[in-house]
């Protein structure tokens, strides 16, 4: 496979660059090699500067959930730039969105559009904090609610204690504020609440953890959570930044059937372009601005062109059927690959939600916490990765990341990748 126009982008950009991208994960350390640089995508594929065909399973790490270039979107965004990109002020394309979303998904009444994901979890535990005047928060260790300050951290050596700094340039009075505990451990959470009674505003939770592999939660585990919330008069924030519109049009909180306080929404909202949203009852959104005291705002906040996308992608993703077909897609591509792994006996199973699904060197039946990963699996991905690249076939640069089947994937195009999949297993394991 020739990558040299790739490569030569990349020495150039490492000029302009720190570590010659503009965010790490796409710097290939885990796996090795150079970063590929993409000129083009249309449907299930993409093509890099060196002409090179991948069918894509990173999907933008997940919003294209229609694909690339999907007609209707591209549509969307045209006519709407032919009239203004960004005004910084209301449209009507707003509403639209907003009404769709809202009259779809029955677990929040109104909502705030912001531009990112990170945004979204930023200002949700704003809100949170503002709306029960307490400051110490709740997360988990593996989920990740982007590069906020007080969420950017790690769990400390004790179940219920305060968190380290994952990164540098965080001041250590921000970490204070933040518990860290492990997932799927109610003795944890328990012992946390009791040692910060009524000092907690907010528990924040991928209820799909989809950053850190997939670890899939019991809904008995998240439902303990909603009752703990309610007793003691804490938010509960589902960060469905990932599950949200993915596994279904009400994402986690209609796949587990659980009321959470607060969602906070990402990319997929305004087709692949950047946007996000926060969303809640009527009730608790009353307490933002300019209604309520507590200030979020944003120039590109529902961006008219990012609108224009949503409402064509989110349009598709309400036709009937659209969930299921992705499933069916998704069961496929997975009993595929796994009779082969079961035949061959491999230490090798993939976890799967909706059209979500992620590669793990491991042979548990489950794994709920970032512990249960184990390291030495890790060690097979860069090979694992490198051998698909060869074939055709694109995952994300790590493997702790999650791929996604869009609309655009075909049962044909699902064979291929499966065969990819299995020759290179056979690879790795030889």
């Amino acid at each position: 496979m020739n990558t040299s126009k790739s490569q030569a982008l990349f020495e150039k950009a490492k000029t302009f660059f720190p570590g010659g991208v503009n965010s790490p994960v796409r710097a290939f350390k885990s796996v090795g090699g150079t970063p590929i640089f993409f000129e083009r995508g249309e449907g299930a594929y993409v093509w890099d500067e060196d002409g090179n065909k991948f069918l894509d399973f990173c999907c933008s790490w997940g919003p294209l959930i229609l694909g690339h270039t999907h007609p209707r979107v591209v549509k969307a965004v045209q006519d709407q730039v032919a009239k203004g990109s960004s005004f910084g002020a209301p449209t009507r394309l707003e509403n639209e969105l907003a009404e769709l979303i809202l009259t779809n998904h029955s677990y929040v009444e109104k909502i705030r559009f912001v531009s990112s994901g990170t945004e979204a979890a930023m200002s949700a535990i704003r809100l949170a904090r503002g709306y029960t005047g307490r400051d110490k928060i709740i997360k988990f260790e593996g989920c990740y609610h982007g590069h906020v300050d007080s969420l950017l951290v790690k769990a400390g050596s004790g179940l219920a204690t305060l968190g380290t700094s994952s990164s540098a340039g965080i001041p250590e009075s921000y970490v204070k504020e933040t518990i860290v505990l492990p997932l799927n451990d109610k003795e944890a959470v328990e012992d946390a609440v009791k040692m910060f009674k009524d000092q907690i505003a907010v528990i924040a939770i991928e209820p799909i953890p989809a950053n850190n592999g997939l670890l899939l939660q019991e809904g008995d585990f998240l439902r303990y959570l909603r009752e703990v919330c309610t007793r003691e008069g804490i938010v509960l924030l589902f960060d469905e930044v990932i599950s949200g519109f993915r596994v279904g049009f009400t994402g986690a909180s209609g796949y587990y059937d659980i009321q959470p306080d607060v969602i906070a929404f990402g990319k997929i909202i305004g087709g692949g372009l950047p946007v996000g949203a926060y969303a809640s009852s009527a009730e608790i959104m009353s307490k933002v601005a300019p209604d309520g005291p507590v200030y979020q705002a944003g120039t590109l906040s529902g961006n008219p062109v990012a609108m224009s996308a949503g409402i064509a992608q989110l349009s598709e993703c309400l036709r009937p059927g659209f969930y299921e077909e992705l499933k069916t897609k998704a069961d496929f591509f997975v009993q595929s690959i796994m009779s082969h792994v079961q035949e061959k006996d491999y230490k090798f199973k993939i976890f799967n939600v909706g059209s979500i699904f992620w590669v793990s060197f491991s042979d548990k039946k489950s794994i709920r916490r970032m512990d249960e990963i184990e390291e030495g699996g890790m060690k097979l991905f860069a090979p694992f990765h490198k051998s698909l690249l060869e074939k055709g076939v694109y995952l994300g640069p790590s493997g702790y990341e999650v791929g996604f089947i869009s609309a655009a994937h075909s049962m044909a195009d699902l064979e291929f990748a499966a065969s990819a999949f299995k020759t290179a297993l056979d690879e790795v394991f030889a």
